[in-house]
């Protein structure tokens, strides 16, 4: 009789179940990696495709020359009429300059799919909405942080802004939050873009209508009710105002209402956005219409 203890067995079903979610785990991580590239990649290649200031003299006299003359124009003005400091109209005109990339960029990151003809391929591929929708987001976040980071620069050599140094990390974060949330609002005028005719018409009816709705030049709760609440449901508003706070001395937990309540609009746009896009989408296709006008 042999004494060799028994070999342990694993059930058969057992070995099935550890089978089945190795491979469960295996593809969920390869859609992870998949949709990673579609975000970082794909709105890299998007946006070199589809921006259409990004030749450098384009870039920079739409880009930075623009702001550039908005900023001096209404600090002189303001100057002249003497109501504010100049960091009042610094701060707003600099911050809302953003919106060019926020605006302008996610119009053209999404809309121009339609406009250019390459809308159906790309919906005819299996990526993740989700990362091709939002990877079209962030080239335009950065570029509205450039923007609006040349803005303030040339305000402190041409108009003397100097904030205190110890203010300009929280200057930096309002300013991060701000651009993401204005570009959020850019999210979903694209997405209007693929069905509306002339999108672009709506991207520059927003973006001038922001300098007076947003608190831009002129206090926010100094406008007509109907005017300020208006302001106060769109981006820039209380980002605005909080980056005038920080300027003038408050710290971040001190503005953190503002901070909060800016970023919050900023989700609901950008769900808004998505949803828009997803449903659109699904018409297109139902009504066989994605590139027609």
């Amino acid at each position: 009789m042999s004494n060799t203890a028994p070999e342990s067995r694993v059930p058969r079903g057992a070995r099935g179940n550890a089978g089945t979610r190795f491979r469960r785990a295996g593809r969920t991580a390869g859609q992870g990696r998949a949709a990673l590239r579609v975000f970082f990649v794909g709105g890299r290649i998007s946006y070199r495709a589809l921006f259409n200031w990004i030749s450098p003299v384009m870039y920079v006299t739409t880009m930075l020359g623009s702001p550039l003359f908005q900023i001096l124009f209404f600090t002189y003005l303001g100057r002249y009429a003497g109501s504010r400091s100049d960091d009042f109209f610094i701060v707003g005109n600099a911050v809302q300059v953003s919106a060019m990339a926020g605006i302008y960029g996610m119009v053209m990151g999404i809309a121009n799919e339609r406009q250019f003809g390459t809308l159906t391929p790309l919906l005819a591929t299996p990526a993740n909405r989700l990362a091709v929708f939002a990877g079209r987001a962030l080239p335009n976040i950065v570029n509205g942080l450039v923007v609006s980071s040349f803005g303030f620069a040339a305000s402190w050599l041409l108009l003397d802004f100097s904030p205190d140094a110890a203010s300009l990390p929280a200057l930096a974060f309002v300013v991060v939050v701000t651009v993401v949330s204005c570009t959020a609002l850019g999210m979903l005028i694209g997405s209007i873009g693929l069905r509306a005719r002339d999108v672009f018409f709506a991207a520059n009816l927003v973006y001038f209508l922001m300098l007076l709705f947003c608190g831009v030049n002129v206090d926010v709760d100094s406008l007509p009710g109907w005017m300020e609440a208006i302001g106060r449901s769109v981006p820039l508003t209380h980002g605005i105002e909080a980056a005038r706070r920080v300027v003038e001395g408050a710290t971040l937990g001190d503005v953190r209402g503002l901070i909060v309540t800016e970023a919050l609009i900023g989700i609901a746009y950008a769900v808004a956005a998505y949803v828009l896009f997803r449903f659109f989408e699904a018409e297109s296709r139902r009504r066989a219409s994605l590139e027609t006008f």
